[in-house]
């Protein structure tokens, strides 16, 4: 489960674009690759679904 978290999180951070070198060939290192995928899955939907609910708000 640590991994999975560990993956989230270096999805987040990829997502702002601002990861130290050593850190990410650390995540290179130890992540599995369906468990990034699946991260950056669920952070693309939560990423669509706030955005979708932000314009549905100011467009009311």
């Amino acid at each position: 489960m640590s991994s999975f978290i560990n993956s989230f999180r270096a999805v987040l951070w990829s997502f702002l674009g601002v990861r130290k070198g050593r850190d990410r060939e650390k995540d290179f290192a130890q992540l599995r690759p369906l468990h990034v995928i699946i991260a950056a899955v669920l952070c693309a939907v939560i990423f669509v679904g706030v955005l979708v609910a932000i314009v549905s708000v100011v467009t009311r």
